[in-house]
């Protein structure tokens, strides 16, 4: 089969063998401070639209359980702490996620990168290790009053989350670093024309009604 020069050069950096890609993987950033129901929005995405969720919360929490990781004891410090792990451990768990996933399904072009770029250091590794990789559409923003969030991540981790991170003391250093960090990274997406702004007070169902116009406005464009 013949590859064309886009083709080869994805395979290239990704380090994939024997794989025909078209162009390059397509991005969406999801942002909003903790319990804006990200992680829920994009489960629904994945459902309508075949996006790949990749959340690098989770890519993390799941890297500490890993006996044999460098970085696992590091990283929980970090999540305890309400602090953002160094990009470049974040970067390179995303990026062998992605090479993975386009591994195992020629098809798959499209992701979700769930709570990331949090901070400025965050958004400049990404251009630094992944800039000509990927092609950034837009960053989901989903705007949630601090109260509802905090009442949200408490629920949840009454209700057995088994997150570290879902307690008031954790809540009140990640929302301080969500305010002080990762909201000048929405902005500055915003000044740039990347960012659609989402309502994420209302219920689940009500929140996808409005992403569902932005994903439908992505299919028609």
């Amino acid at each position: 089969m013949l590859q064309l020069p886009a083709s080869r050069f994805l395979g290239q950096i990704f380090g994939i063998k024997n794989i025909v890609v078209m162009t390059l993987p397509k991005v969406v950033f999801v942002l909003g401070g903790p319990g804006a129901g990200k992680g829920t929005q994009c489960q629904l995405i994945v459902k309508k639209y075949g996006y790949v969720h990749l959340s690098a919360g989770d890519l993390l929490r799941e890297e500490c359980k890993k006996e044999d990781s460098a970085d696992g004891a590091l990283i929980n410090k970090h999540i305890k702490d309400g602090t953002i792990v160094p990009v470049e451990i974040t970067c390179r768990l995303l990026e062998n996620a992605m090479k993975d996933k386009m591994a195992a399904e020629r098809s798959v072009d499209s992701f979700l990168i769930d709570g990331f770029p949090r901070n400025k250091n965050n958004l400049e590794g990404w251009n630094r290790q992944m800039g000509e990789k990927c092609k950034i559409l837009f960053t989901l923003f989903f705007d949630c009053s601090e109260d509802v969030c905090i009442q949200r991540c408490l629920s949840r981790g009454e209700a057995g989350s088994g997150r570290t991170d879902d307690n008031l003391e954790s809540l009140k250093k990640r929302i301080e670093t969500y305010t002080d960090s990762t909201k000048p990274i929405i902005d500055h997406y915003d000044k740039l024309g990347l960012v659609r702004k989402i309502s994420a007070c209302g219920s689940p169902d009500e929140v996808f009604e409005e992403v569902q116009k932005v994903f439908d406005a992505v299919i028609k464009d």
